[in-house]
């Protein structure tokens, strides 16, 4: 496997528009002679969709929702970061790079991380166009606010409804291509096989989720955008249908896994209330502006807060621990997520968890309702906290919210290099099932901001270089009728029958509960050695197991979501042992990745330069054949390696 991440040459702010300039350039003309595939619908997806249409390509989107509207980006809320400095107080682009180099524990790649932050001020101005209607000062201004690892105030946000607003925008550009006839849309459909020919991505298998229909898609180009693998956890702040399947089988097919175990765990979640849960619910990063978080100091008083015994209003100034503007006074509340989650999870560990299970701390608004008014921080949150109370049925205008850490964002994904290409020539990767930017923990609102930069200003660019690239002779060259789409789409209809034919007395939502349990006891917040090698055990055991104990009602004509769970619980069993070989490789803590033996003093992450400056990148080498790793070395040479350090 061959790790060339094709940095361009020369000083990190020029890089790219030097890149950009060099880059081969496809006639318009030639345009509508080639065909690009885009899986996935969200951000980066629906961006690139829309984007690469405009250019004149022809474009295939699929996405498994009924709507690209309802892909999960949707789901996103507090906001998306740029550095326009409209607050001029000291942001920009150098900044953005500083401090998403840094949230990510200096495990990511300063060249992409660079472009992301140059292209952040566009982005905004590409949304403002689309209709997005961020929210605006008195004088009509772009309004901003604070997000966790940063102490200049650079989100955008749309109250918390962010992420809706900008599917939105994205998808008034695709519907305007899809009216045109350039872009040919595919909703209900999932991507269940990667078709190479020549070693190069030429389509794929889709299973129609409402006909069961398999079909195959010929194309001069792949875009894989379908997201992240939060699912593998069971629970998650993430959509029910969220899954691994496109990146999985994909990686099955030679593209590269990159850091597996990079796994984000949201401070600010609904606790969880029980075992029948099938989701967790996220409340936004941008609530610690104005919420505080704390716990009782006595264990006495958590203990009677988590039996209903006491009001928690009525716990005194002196009483409270407000841990994080404790422990990291220069930021307070609003510390990265990895460490606020962690903290949290340290505090309940200690029995101060105020939530019946145990597991939960406060997010107090009090103080600041006392300050601005409750009718400013109805303005600012309004409909989180409406959110918050139907779920919960607490008021939190009046009592504290309850919150506890959550699995939320993936950093690791499909290896990519600078043009956002994996190892699999001609497939390329978007957005959150990339790994390309945020190291080993995201900073919030920065997942909008790459989804919208990889989809509007990277990929437009770097397909149509490697279409150039091929030459407009090698255009609708490749069809469905080679004979590596039916062996592709024979081996698809292989498991589907496999999956219904097992006859077993146990669900895939069952193993799919199971498998989360797992991950989440050992590959969670806290790993260690021990637990990682029992987790993998435990894991090649329980895929045993689903192999001859699945159960899957109805059959493969029609819709059927017991089908489309066991196909997606299956990879996820697998990429789960992947995740625990990756966890247990990287002898070292880093962001989201906290292996117990390699802590500070005080418990903070302990990292490892000399040995594990890398991104580890996996091959699939066969069924219980163990993966093959390979290391791309990350060079700094514009930020300097340091502990992180937000006291």
């Amino acid at each position: 496997m061959n790790l060339d991440s094709k940095i361009p040459e020369g000083p990190l702010s020029k890089k790219w528009s030097s890149h950009k300039f060099n880059m081969k350039l496809v006639n318009p003309s030639n345009r509508r002679k080639y065909k690009v595939i885009v899986v996935g619908s969200g951000l980066a997806g629906g961006a690139a969709a829309a984007s690469l249409a405009e250019q004149g390509y022809n474009v295939s989107c699929f996405c498994y929702q009924d709507s690209p509207r309802r892909a999960h980006s949707i789901a996103a809320q507090g906001g998306i970061n740029a550095s326009k400095n409209y607050q001029n107080d000291g942001d920009s682009v150098h900044r953005l790079f500083y401090d998403t180099v840094k949230g990510g524990d200096y495990r990511s790649r300063e060249a992409n991380v660079y472009r992301l932050s140059e292209v952040s001020s566009d982005i905004i101005d590409q949304c403002v166009a689309n209709g997005v209607p961020f929210a605006r000062e008195y004088g009509g201004l772009l309004a901003n606010r604070s997000f966790g690892g940063a102490q200049v105030s650079r989100t955008f946000y749309a109250r918390g409804q962010t992420g809706q607003q900008l599917l939105l925008g994205a998808y008034s550009a695709l519907s305007k291509q899809i009216g045109l006839g350039k872009v040919k849309m595919f909703n209900r459909h999932e991507m269940l096989d990667l078709v190479k020919v020549d070693g190069h991505a030429k389509g794929i298998i889709v299973r129609n989720m409402a006909t069961g229909e398999v079909s195959r898609h010929a194309s001069d180009a792949v875009v894989l955008a379908t997201g992240g693998y939060g699912n593998v956890f069971f629970l998650s702040t993430n959509a029910q249908g969220c899954n691994v399947t496109a990146a999985y089988r994909a990686h099955k097919r030679g593209a590269g896994m990159a850091n597996p175990c990079y796994t984000q765990i949201h401070p600010t979640c609904i606790p969880v209330h029980g075992d029948k849960q099938s989701k967790l619910t996220l409340m936004s990063e941008s609530l610690r502006n104005d919420g505080r978080i704390w716990t009782p100091k006595d264990a006495e008083v958590a203990a009677m807060i988590r039996k209903g015994e006491t009001d928690p209003n009525l716990v005194a100034e002196d009483d409270r621990d407000y841990f994080l503007e404790r422990k990291y006074p220069s930021f307070g509340n609003l510390a990265p997520r990895d460490i606020s989650s962690r903290a949290a999870k340290e505090a309940c560990d200690e029995g101060r968890g105020v939530a019946s299970t145990g597991l939960g701390v406060f997010l107090d608004f009090r103080d600041a309702i006392k300050r601005d008014g409750q009718s400013t921080i109805k303005e600012r949150y309004g409909n989180l906290f409406d959110m918050y109370q139907c779920i919960t049925g607490d008021n939190p205008y009046q009592t504290p919210m309850m919150i506890f850490p959550a699995v939320h964002y993936t950093m690791g994904g499909l290896w990519v290099d600078y043009n956002l290409q994996s190892t699999i020539p001609g497939m390329f990767v978007g957005g959150e099932a990339n790994f390309s930017d945020h190291g080993a923990n995201r900073l919030g609102a920065s997942a909008l901001m790459q989804g919208l930069s990889d989809g509007y200003f990277v990929l437009p660019y770097t397909v149509g270089n490697y279409l150039g690239e091929q030459g407009v002779a090698a255009a609708g060259k490749v069809t469905t009728e080679h004979p590596a789409f039916a062996e592709a789409e024979a081996n698809v209809k292989a498991r589907i029958d496999k999956f219904l034919s097992i006859g077993g007395t146990e669900s895939p939502r069952s193993f799919h509960k199971r498998l989360g349990h797992i991950i989440w006891e050992q590959c969670g917040m806290a790993r260690s050695k021990e637990g990682l090698e029992g987790a993998i055990k435990d894991l090649q055991a329980l895929r045993k197991e689903f192999w001859t104990n699945l159960r899957v009602v109805g059959d493969a004509d029609g819709i059927n979501p017991e089908l489309e769970r066991a196909g997606r619980v299956a990879d996820f069993i697998e990429f789960g042992e992947l995740m625990c070989r990756d966890a247990l490789m990287r002898e070292e803590s880093c962001g989201g990745h906290f292996r117990v033996e390699h802590q500070t003093e005080d418990g903070e992450a302990l990292r490892d330069d000399e040995n594990f400056a890398f991104a580890g990148v996996w091959e699939y080498k066969g069924d219980d054949v163990d993966p093959q790793l390979h290391k791309e070395s990350l060079i700094y040479e514009n930020v300097k390696l340091a502990t992180r350090s937000y006291k």
